[in-house]
């Protein structure tokens, strides 16, 4: 293993422990891997506990809010996300960003004026999103700045919005009207959204709990009612509704989907032995692990596999890619089954940037190179 990887936890990080935390943060982290499709449930929880021990590190984290609010929009630049982008765009020069800094991520200018703080952030952002890894030097430089436990809480919320931005790139989420969309992204006005809510998805038909509506800015609300990744995720049930509806071979195909097109090496192996193990077809596996054409597979099992692929490659699904989905899939499961994929390209961040091993013995099963 590397030198810089620690021979207990097998990663960069010591071995936290749950008997070691206070109740807010056990409670945290049960959630987090109650919540967690897969096989080994909670290795980004774990890696977690390394950082800050509450709920809201993005506002109380010793760095300040400029820096986590540059923490966020970098990942929203990285994943070509406007309506993350442009509510946080907002937020930071709220809380004081530079808009010298923030003009750098939006048109991906070089890094060598910023503070060492402001270069490191970005850079570890833009290198996970490149390379699907982050290298030993980069890693150490990032830690001499910002400290280890503050780039926890920082790689944290770059998994957090990695979430979101696959949420609401999905369901092609709009800015409402006269909310100014400012990355230079091209721009084809959608056809398959409903014009209250701006997404794929309608409004829902029960309100949304108030803590998820998003704060107030300047005298309007920073996620507008009926937007936003909440609001898209409302209209799921659940995993357990989802297996029930779909069945954990489909779960565990596209848990295999997300991690391939993160090449993220331990989640790839420790979940395909489980799906092996719940019944997934061996040559279906092949087909993602070889992204091999989908030509001859069982409709639902190819939608799966193209609707990720599309998402993680082009941070866009088409529309027709969306609609035999729709049509394939009920509404309530395709949103679970978003959030599956979702929450694997959250656990990739975590893992890359910590250079997460696999247990020891166990051969890699993931055709990806490592530094």
């Amino acid at each position: 293993m590397p030198s810089d990887v620690n021979p207990e936890s097998r990663s960069r990080l010591p071995l936290a422990k749950r008997e070691d935390l206070n109740e807010q943060a056990r409670k945290a982290y049960d959630d987090a891997v109650a919540s967690f499709p897969g096989a080994r449930p909670g290795m980004g929880a774990t890696i977690r506990l390394n950082g800050y021990r509450g709920n809201t590190v993005q506002s109380e984290s010793p760095l300040g809010m400029p820096l986590m609010q540059l923490a966020i929009l970098t990942t929203a630049r990285e994943h070509e996300q406007p309506y993350e982008w442009s509510l946080h765009e907002l937020q930071a020069i709220a809380v004081g960003l530079d808009p010298a800094v923030i003009d750098v991520v939006r048109n991906r200018k070089p890094l060598a004026k910023l503070g060492d703080r402001e270069a490191a952030i970005i850079q570890v952002s833009r290198e996970i999103s490149k390379t699907h890894q982050l290298s030993s030097e980069t890693y150490a430089r990032a830690v001499k700045v910002l400290g280890k436990s503050n780039f926890v809480d920082v790689l944290g919320l770059m998994s957090d919005y990695t979430r979101t931005s696959a949420t609401l790139s999905a369901f092609n989420q709009q800015l409402p009207p006269g909310w100014r969309q400012s990355l230079p992204l091209p721009f084809t006005l959608p056809t398959d959204i409903h014009s209250d809510s701006r997404s794929r998805l309608p409004l829902p038909t029960s309100p949304i709990a108030p803590t998820t509506l998003g704060a107030v800015l300047y005298g309007r609300e920073l996620a507008p009612k009926g937007t936003g990744p909440s609001t898209l995720r409302s209209h799921g049930a659940g995993l357990r509704s989802l297996e029930a509806s779909v069945g954990r071979q489909t779960i565990d195909l596209a848990v295999l989907v997300a991690a391939r097109e993160h090449d993220a090496q331990y989640d790839w192996t420790v979940n395909e032995l489980a799906s092996l193990h719940d019944g997934l077809d061996r040559a279906l596996i092949d087909v993602v692990r070889n992204r091999a054409p989908v030509a001859g597979l069982n409709p639902k099992d190819a939608c799966v596999i193209e609707f990720g692929r599309e998402l993680f490659q082009k941070h866009y699904v088409s529309p027709e890619t969306y609609a035999r989905a729709a049509m394939l899939f009920r509404e309530k499961d395709l949103v679970d089954l978003v959030d599956v994929m979702a929450l694997h390209a959250k656990e990739a961040i975590l893992l890359a940037a910590f250079d997460q091993h696999l247990p020891a013995g166990q051969k890699p099963l993931l055709p990806v190179s490592s530094y």
